[in-house]
C-alpha cells in the first residue's frame, strides 16, 4: 500500500499527532539552520575589520614593505610580520614582473595561483574572503600583496549549538506528549464513542439508542446530528412497517388481477407469434427476392405508370452512381440520366404491353467507353401498371466478337504467309545456288574451267582481273549475303507461324531473343514514318545463364509482342530529344531466369499500369490494337511456364517489362497458382 494511502487511513488521532510531531520537528531544523547560517555570515562579515588592521599594521611600516619585493626572505619576513593574524588562512607575495614570491599557510596546502595574472580567475571561485592590495617599491613597479582569510567556525560553535538543539528537542517532546493527551481527551474519545455507538446501531438495528452529550464544538454538533439522524429513521422505520403491510394487501389484489390477465396475455402471445412468424416469412422471402435481384448482372429498374422508381439493383447504382435511397421513388430521368432519351420508348412499353429492344447505346463510364444493351418489359399487376429496364454491359461480347474476326483474319495470313515463304524459299534457292555456281566457274582450280577458257582463246587471270575491276565479286558477296538474310527471315516466320506443341524444351534465351529481333526488325509503317530498324538494340546477356525450359514458339510470340509494343512508344513520344533505344537483357537469380525489355518510350500513368495485363485493355486507336496481346503474353508466361510477369514504367521516361521462367528443377506443378506483382 502506498505511504499516501496509509496515511490517509490513520486514526484522526494519530493523524493530529503526527502532524503535530512533523510541526515542532520542521520548526526545530529551521531554528538551528537559522542560527547557523547567521553565526557564519557574522563570522565572515567580521574578517573585514581585521584584514584593515593588518594593513595598518604594514602601513606604519613602510621599509618592511619597501623590502619585501627585493627577495624571497624579505617577503617571508613580511608574512611573518602578518602571521599572527588568527583568522588569516593564507597569504601571498608577488613581485613587480608578477611572479609569486613566497607565501604563508596556514593549516592545510591551499592552492595559489602562480602569477598575478591568474589572480582574476582565481577570485571568481574562490568562496573564501580574500583582499588584494598593492605594494609600491619605489619608482618600480608595484608588487601585490594577496590575503585569504578563514572561513571556517571554532569548534566550541558546534558543540554549543548541538547542546542547545537537544534541550529544545526534549522540551518539545515533552510538550508534544503533553499536547497529545488533551487530543485524546478532547477529540480523539469522543470520536470513539461516536463510532462505537454506530456499529451497535448497524449490528443491533436498535434505532432508539443516543449518543451522550458533548462539548459544544464540533463533535459535540456531530453527536446532536447522529442524534437527530436516529430519530428521524426510528419515525422511517415505524412508517415503513405500516407501508409494508399496505403493501402486501395490494400485493394479495393484484396477484388476484394478474391470474385474470395471464390468461388473456397468453391468448395475445399465440396471436402475435403467428403475426411474427408471418412477417418474418414476408421479409425473409423478400429479402430473397432482392438477393437474387441484387445479384443479376444486368442492371434492373423497375419503374410505375409516372416513371418513378420503385425498385433498384446495385447493378443500376454501379453503372449510374445513384444510390438506392437515393433512386427510390424519384423519376428515373434524374437518378439516371443516360435514359433519358428513351423516354418516349418507355411510355410505349406501359400503354402498349410490348416489349422494346434496343440493341446497341454507347456510354462513357469513368473515362471508358462501353456499350450496353437495353430492354424494356411491360410490368402489369394489382399494384397497377409500370415498366422494367433491363441494361445488359454487351462490351465484352463485342470485343470477343471482334477478336473472332480478328483471330480468323489472322489465321488466314498465317496461312497464307506459310505459303508465301515456300514460294520464295524456291526462288532464293535458286539465287544462292546460282551464285555458288558462278563462284565455282571462275575458279582456276577446276579443270573444266581452264579448258573452257583455252577453247574460247581467253585466260582465267584476266576475265579475274576484269571482275575484280568492275567489283563483280563484291556484288556476288551482296547477292549471296542478301539471299541468306532473306532465307532466315523466311525461315524464322514459318516456325513462328507453326501451331507449338506445347512441349517444354531447353531453350537458348539469347538465341530466342535474337530470332525475335530478326522478326521485329521487318515492321515498319511508311505512312507513319515508323521503322523498327531507326531503334537501338542493346543486348546485355548473362554469359552464366544456361538453357532454360520453355515452349520456344509461344516464348518468341511473347517477347515479339514486346518489342514492337516498345517500339510503337519510343515513336509516341512527342519531341525526339534522344535516339529510340531498347534494352534486352537476360540474368540468372536463382530460383528465375530473367528477361528484360526495356526502352526509352513515353511511358505509361500508374492507372494504365495497373490494368495493362487485362484482357481487352488497350490505349491504342480504335482498329489498331484489340487489347489482348499483353494479357495472352502474361497468360503464357504465369499459366504455361508457371513464371512471373511484371510492368515497371515512369511516364514520360520509359516502360520494363521483366519476364521470370523458373529454372530446371524448380518448375512448378500445373495445378499451383502464381503471384504476380504489379
Amino acid at each position: 500500500m502506498p505511504l499516501r494511502q496509509r496515511l490517509e487511513n490513520l486514526p484522526v488521532g494519530q493523524k493530529l499527532l503526527a502532524a503535530l510531531l512533523v510541526l515542532l520537528a520542521t520548526v526545530l531544523v529551521v531554528a538551528n539552520l537559522t542560527f547557523i547560517t547567521a553565526a557564519y555570515w557574522i563570522s565572515h562579515e567580521s574578517t573585514a575589520p581585521q584584514a584593515l588592521q593588518t594593513l595598518g599594521r604594514l602601513a606604519s611600516n613602510p621599509n618592511l614593505i619597501l623590502e619585501s619585493l627585493d627577495s624571497a626572505q624579505q617577503a617571508d619576513a613580511l608574512l611573518d610580520e602578518i602571521g599572527s593574524y588568527a583568522p588569516l588562512r593564507a597569504a601571498a607575495i608577488y613581485d613587480s614582473s608578477g611572479h609569486l614570491l613566497a607565501q604563508l599557510q596556514h593549516g592545510e596546502h591551499l592552492p595559489l595561483p602562480e602569477h598575478y595574472r591568474q589572480l582574476e580567475a582565481w577570485s571568481l571561485t574562490e568562496l573564501r574572503s580574500h583582499l588584494i592590495t598593492r605594494l609600491h617599491h619605489g619608482d618600480k613597479p608595484a608588487g601585490h600583496l594577496l590575503l585569504i582569510a578563514s572561513s571556517e567556525l571554532p569548534a566550541a560553535f558546534y558543540t554549543g549549538t548541538l547542546t542547545a538543539s537537544l534541550g529544545i528537542l526534549i522540551f518539545s517532546i515533552l510538550l508534544w506528549l503533553v499536547v497529545s493527551r488533551q487530543i485524546k481527551r478532547l477529540i480523539t474519545h469522543p470520536i470513539h464513542r461516536l463510532e462505537e455507538l454506530s456499529r451497535q446501531v448497524t449490528r443491533e438495528e436498535n434505532y432508539a439508542l443516543r449518543a451522550a452529550p458533548g462539548n459544544h464544538d464540533e463533535i459535540g454538533s456531530l453527536a446532536e446530528a447522529f442524534n437527530t439522524m436516529l430519530s428521524r429513521i426510528e419515525a422511517r422505520e415505524h412508517e415503513l412497517k405500516r407501508a409494508r403491510d399496505e403493501a402486501q394487501a395490494a400485493y394479495d389484489q393484484a396477484q388476484t388481477l394478474a391470474e385474470e390477465t395471464r390468461h388473456t396475455n397468453r391468448k395475445l402471445e399465440l396471436e402475435v407469434q403467428v403475426r411474427s412468424k408471418i412477417e418474418k416469412k414476408l421479409t425473409g422471402f423478400q429479402n430473397y427476392l432482392n438477393n437474387i435481384i441484387d445479384s443479376m448482372p444486368s442492371a434492373l429498374i423497375a419503374l410505375d405508370d409516372q416513371l418513378y422508381v420503385t425498385q433498384w439493383n446495385q447493378e443500376a447504382s454501379a453503372l449510374s452512381g445513384t444510390k438506392l435511397d437515393e433512386a427510390m421513388n424519384q423519376p428515373i430521368y434524374l437518378v439516371f440520366e443516360p435514359l433519358k432519351p428513351f423516354l418516349p420508348q418507355l411510355k410505349d412499353t406501359i400503354e402498349t404491353h410490348r416489349v422494346a429492344k434496343i440493341e446497341r447505346v454507347t456510354w462513357t463510364q469513368n473515362d471508358e467507353v462501353r456499350h450496353y444493351a437495353l430492354t424494356f418489359y411491360p410490368l402489369t399487376g394489382s399494384s397497377g401498371r409500370g415498366v422494367v429496364i433491363r441494361i445488359d454491359d454487351i462490351t465484352q461480347r463485342l470485343s470477343l466478337e471482334d477478336m473472332m474476326v480478328q483471330s480468323e483474319k489472322m489465321l488466314s495470313v498465317g496461312g497464307l504467309a506459310a505459303g508465301m515463304a515456300h514460294e520464295i524459299n524456291n526462288p532464293l534457292g535458286a539465287i544462292l545456288h546460282n551464285v555458288q555456281n558462278i563462284r565455282r566457274r571462275l575458279s582456276s582450280d577446276l579443270p573444266k574451267n581452264l579448258e573452257v577458257a583455252e577453247q574460247t582463246g581467253i585466260t582465267l587471270d584476266a576475265i579475274s582481273h576484269y571482275l575484280q575491276a568492275r567489283e563483280v565479286p563484291q556484288l556476288l558477296d551482296g547477292i549471296q549475303q542478301a539471299g541468306a538474310r532473306a532465307a532466315k527471315i523466311v525461315t524464322h516466320m514459318l516456325s513462328f507461324s507453326r501451331r507449338s506443341n506445347r512441349q517444354m524444351s531447353p531453350c537458348d534465351l539469347s538465341a530466342l531473343i535474337d530470332q525475335a529481333v530478326d522478326i521485329a526488325s521487318n515492321d515498319f509503317d511508311l505512312a507513319l514514318g515508323f521503322d523498327f530498324r531507326g531503334h537501338d538494340i542493346v543486348r546485355q546477356f548473362d554469359p552464366e545463364l544456361g538453357p532454360v525450359p520453355g515452349i520456344p514458339n509461344e516464348l518468341e510470340q511473347v517477347l515479339l509482342n514486346l518489342l514492337k509494343n516498345a517500339a510503337q512508344a519510343i515513336h509516341q513520344r512527342p519531341v525526339n530529344t534522344e535516339p529510340g533505344r531498347i534494352i534486352l537483357r537476360t540474368k540468372l537469380n536463382p530460383p528465375w531466369a530473367e528477361i528484360q525489355v526495356e526502352d526509352n518510350g513515353v511511358g505509361m500513368p500508374e492507372q494504365v499500369r495497373k490494368r495493362i495485363f487485362e484482357p481487352f485493355f488497350t490505349t491504342k486507336e480504335v482498329g489498331q490494337g484489340t487489347g489482348l496481346g499483353l494479357s495472352v503474353s502474361y497468360f503464357i508466361v504465369t499459366n504455361n511456364h508457371k513464371g512471373q510477369m511484371e510492368v515497371h514504367s515512369t511516364l514520360g521516361q520509359g516502360t520494363c517489362f521483366t519476364l521470370r521462367l523458373p529454372l530446371a528443377g524448380n518448375l512448378l506443378p500445373s495445378h499451383e497458382s502464381t503471384t504476380v506483382e504489379l
